[in-house]
């Protein structure tokens, strides 16, 4: 949900020039979303049906400028395979947690729960990732 979230608000924003891409360090390839991320998906207008799963690699890493992870195990693992530097959690990225307030929060991963809580994290991603497109969009500007 986060990546076709995020190419959203970027096309929403005109904000060109930027890749996007997702993986999962405990996805299996090819595995199409889950069934709630697909229904929660569509209820906001956005199509899943041709996402497939990918699992992170070293190859995957290298070579981006920025790595977004949802929780704190996930950076870790990212940080393993060369993105020390350059990886946040989405949280982080989008200001949380800074100037001695509480520590940035973990984005909840809805996987195999009910329907309200893939619908509790898209709603959080959304007010995220928008604060992320600000940030890149100075960034870059």
């Amino acid at each position: 949900m986060a990546e076709e979230i995020l190419r959203q608000a970027l096309a929403a924003r005109s904000a060109d020039g930027i890749t996007i891409a997702s993986a999962g360090t405990g996805a299996w390839d090819g595995a199409p979303v889950s069934e709630g991320a697909y229904l929660v998906a569509l209820e906001h207008g956005l199509d899943l049906s041709a996402h497939r799963a990918r699992l992170l690699t070293r190859e995957l890493v290298e070579p981006a400028d920025l790595v977004l992870t949802m929780a704190r195990h996930h950076r870790a693992r990212v940080e393993e395979l060369g993105g020390a530097g350059k990886t946040f959690l989405i949280s982080e990225y989008a200001g949380h947690g800074r100037s001695g307030g509480p520590p940035a929060a973990e984005v909840s991963d809805p996987f195999g729960g009910q329907l309200e809580g893939y619908r509790e994290t898209y709603d959080e991603l959304v007010e995220l990732i928008d604060q992320v497109v600000t940030r890149l969009q100075a960034r870059s500007g």
